[in-house]
């Protein structure tokens, strides 16, 4: 294994820009690493070696005539969820295997401007859906971690399974992600990585395959908070193909990575503290609270009384957008489709059982069932209204604090399989990430310690709409407390 692909995302670009290497040699070194990684973790669903390689000798180019963007060369894994173009792009479902997309999503094509090289397309849960990268039709990711007392097989995570993963096991120097209830923040919070969500509109849709449209959202996943902060200000961006994204301009978020958090106010929710919680997840918690202490933070109990409704709420909003947007997929007009149907209703259904895991089945007749017309207002409209209250909660906090702390899991990663039998047991990772999504907000995970079986444990720092930049002061602030979780050792 190449020394090279230990780097953070911040050094490699600096390397590269300084000639220590180049561009051509790391992207060589993190193919090699794929190549000998990937049969057994199965991070990646696509890999592109030869495109990457020239992508590569193209910065090379760049970075020697002295044009080189802000992340000239540097080798990136791309979430099988944006849309590039002449590459492969299933949402890891049958559904879509074999769909060459003709355009490049907004994302993507952010990051090949700023200079990026594309590694290949990395698994996922079926178009998002999931919390272990299980669903997947390309099968499951396995977490790089191990546990000290089992060699069991572990859950990086989902949707982003593959993306934590491929950054955790050093297959990338950071990845795109996407974020429908937590499936950037709980991946890296089971994989020692960072993860951050931006506030809703401030990275484009466009090129996206659509889970729940208004809760769908981009983001990286790294190896440090300073990474995060370089991989967001590259995707995010003002973009007139989406209706939904913000017209205002993206800061420098690396400026606010290592600012003094003293003065600043964190408050702590009680609601957050959930039946059941480990032990060890409350005393990270009441680590991370200690260590913003000792770093001058004023900490302050606040109270966000709807939390409780968040789950069955997301649960019920989220299918419903997906029955939508997935309705699409008929085999008429996209998707699979299916062969020797007897009728244009058997046509429909065929296509849609053969290329829709169980999962999307469950979720898309759970929306189906609330949009309706007997539940409608029974259901989805009363989610919505408590979707509402829960932003509210948000609202009438932010007058006391400057942000908030959470763990991000209720627990570490847990053995692939365990938790498949029950769905709503599995919906349960989601709990504390939920809420951010709901009320359009920015959350970061951070690495903060590990637990009695040597796995990694995240906390969580959700803030204002639009202000990222404390999400990064204070997330910085508890990565250098931490003083990082180690790494996870090479047994593939």
């Amino acid at each position: 294994m190449s020394d090279l692909t230990k780097l953070t995302l911040k050094a490699a670009v600096d390397g590269l820009k300084a000639k220590a290497f180049s561009s051509e040699e790391i992207t060589r070194a993190f193919v090699s690493n794929i190549e000998a990684a990937n049969p057994t973790l199965n991070a990646y669903v696509v890999t592109t070696p030869d495109k990457a390689i020239e992508m590569a000798k193209a910065s090379d180019a760049r970075i020697n005539a002295g044009t080189a963007g802000p992340l000239e060369g540097a080798p990136l894994g791309i979430k099988d969820l944006f849309c590039t173009e002449g590459v492969q792009t299933t949402a890891a479902s049958n559904m879509l295997r074999g769909f060459i997309p003709p355009y490049e999503s907004t994302v993507t094509a952010n990051l090949w401007r700023d200079g990026a090289v594309m590694l290949g397309k990395l698994n996922m849960d079926e178009f998002a859906m999931g919390s272990a990268n299980e669903t997947s039709a390309f099968g499951p990711v396995k977490n790089p971690w191990k546990s000290k007392n089992s060699n069991a097989d572990l859950t990086p995570g989902g949707s982003s399974g593959g993306s934590a993963s491929a950054v955790a096991a050093d297959l990338c120097l950071a990845a795109t992600a996407s974020d429908t209830g937590g499936s950037i923040r709980q991946p890296a919070a089971f994989t020692g990585t960072v993860g951050i969500k931006p506030t809703y509109g401030r990275a484009s849709r466009y090129g996206m395959v659509a889970f729940a449209s208004s809760l769908d959202q981009a983001g990286p996943i790294t190896k440090t908070v300073e990474d995060a902060a370089l991989m967001l200000q590259s995707m995010c961006s003002f973009d007139v193909k989406d209706s939904t994204s913000l017209d205002i301009p993206t800061p420098d978020w690396t400026a606010s990575v290592g600012q003094s958090v003293k003065g600043l106010r964190i408050g702590v929710p009680s609601e957050y503290v959930v039946d059941g919680m480990p032990a060890e997840i409350q005393a990270l918690w009441d680590q991370g609270v200690a260590w913003l202490r000792d770093a001058g933070c004023e900490i302050v109990p606040i109270s966000l009384p709807h939390t409780k409704y968040a789950l069955p709420t997301y649960y019920i909003v989220a299918p419903a957008e997906a029955s939508s947007n997935l309705a699409r997929y008929d085999g008429m007009r996209f998707g699979h489709r299916a062969e020797n149907a007897r009728s244009l209703t058997d046509l429909y259904e065929t296509s849609r059982a053969e290329g829709f895991g169980k999962e999307v089945q469950r979720r898309l007749t759970i929306g189906a069932y609330v949009l309706s017309a007997g539940f409608y207002d029974a259901y989805y409209v009363k989610a919505l209204k408590v979707r509402r209250r829960i932003a509210e909660d948000f609202d009438n906090v932010w007058d006391q604090v400057d942000a908030i702390l959470t763990p991000s899991t209720p627990s570490a990663a847990f053995a692939l399989g365990d938790k498949q039998i029950d769905p709503v047991t599995m919906y349960l990772n989601d709990v504390f990430t939920v809420t951010a999504n709901l009320a359009g907000l920015p959350g970061i995970s951070v690495p903060a310690g590990v637990d009695s079986n040597g796995l990694p444990l995240g906390l969580q720092v959700i803030g204002k709409a639009l202000d990222e930049a404390t999400v990064f002061q204070v997330g910085a602030a508890l990565e250098k407390a931490a003083g990082g979780v180690g790494k996870a050792e090479r047994w593939w």
